[in-house]
């Protein structure tokens, strides 16, 4: 079975499993397939928005695409969620992507 199969096994069974969610979409990212991917990292923030990790990543996949003002925005809402979970690590490095994009 392929990851995305049974990623998607596992969201069936348990529709709101976080790390299945970011997994998934983190493989349709991996495969190329970027909106899909885009769509499942929304879909995991929408249920659970302090997932810090999720707007990490799909900022950086929004800035890899040069979707810039839409990568600016989730970094926006990544640092609002790391500083809410206390995540100082990511909340520096979404930081310094942001001081990359703003140049």
């Amino acid at each position: 079975m392929d990851k995305i199969a049974g990623l998607k096994e596992i969201l069936t069974l348990d529709p709101n499993n976080a790390f299945a969610r970011y997994g998934l979409a983190m493989e349709y990212v991996k495969q190329g397939e970027i909106t899909t991917g885009l769509l499942e990292f929304d879909t995991l923030l929408a249920a659970h928005p302090d997932y810090t990790a999720g707007y990490q990543m799909a900022a950086q996949t929004l800035a890899k695409q040069e979707r810039n003002t839409e990568a600016v925005e989730k970094l926006h809402a990544g640092i609002a969620s790391a500083r809410r979970t206390g995540n100082n690590h990511a909340l520096s490095e979404m930081q310094g992507m942001l001081d990359e994009l703003d140049r």
